[in-house]
């Protein structure tokens, strides 16, 4: 006859604890880069701590930025749930990570004292034929006056300067962007999110 071993308690794996703890503390944290399985990741995250409540959800953000397409996904998601939606910038906050950033009201808009902002146009790597490559450069043109649109809206910043700031890398530290319009508020402690809520 097999001898039966007591049973061992389960210990759920960190991970799944702190995913749990986020949640309860309606958190979501964006890190790296920005790929269409980190859009789909954060949109299910948000979309449920939407439908649990309406509480205040915060994003801490820090992304060396990636595909448009999967920044646009979690900018207009963020736009469309019910909740408020505070971001914290943190590290770097660049490129798409920075329309995301945009997504909510300036007044929303935190980061920690060394964070830095990289705004610049988007980048294509087409090839093919040449109509396929001027296509191409047509919907990046596009995308280009679209983004330029969107920061100038959320910054204040007249749409001329935007284009021009934009035709190279346009670094800013956490200061520079509190004051280009692109940054709310600075915070170096967490009491201070808690007391802006």
């Amino acid at each position: 006859m097999e001898e039966l071993t007591p049973l061992e308690p389960t210990v759920s794996p960190p991970q799944n604890l702190i995913a749990e703890r986020l949640f309860r503390a309606r958190t979501v944290i964006i890190s790296g880069e920005i790929t269409q399985r980190v859009a789909a990741g954060v949109t299910a995250q948000l979309l449920a701590l939407a439908g649990e409540s309406t509480e205040d959800i915060t994003v801490f953000i820090n992304s060396q930025g990636g595909h448009v397409e999967a920044g646009d996904t979690i900018h207009d998601l963020v736009r469309f749930l019910s909740p408020r939606v505070r971001m914290v910038g943190t590290g770097w906050v660049a490129s798409s990570a920075a329309l995301i950033y945009v997504a909510v009201p300036r007044e929303d808009r935190y980061c920690l004292p060394n964070t830095r902002f990289l705004l610049h146009q988007p980048a294509g790597g087409a090839g093919g034929s040449a109509s396929d490559i001027e296509i191409e450069a047509r919907e990046i043109l596009k995308m280009r006056d679209r983004l330029n649109r969107v920061f100038a809206q959320q910054t204040g910043q007249p749409l001329e300067r935007i284009e021009e700031d934009t035709r190279r890398n346009f670094w800013l530290t956490a200061e520079e962007a509190r004051r280009y319009g692109l940054v709310g508020r600075i915070i170096e402690h967490q009491a201070e999110l808690s007391a802006a809520g």
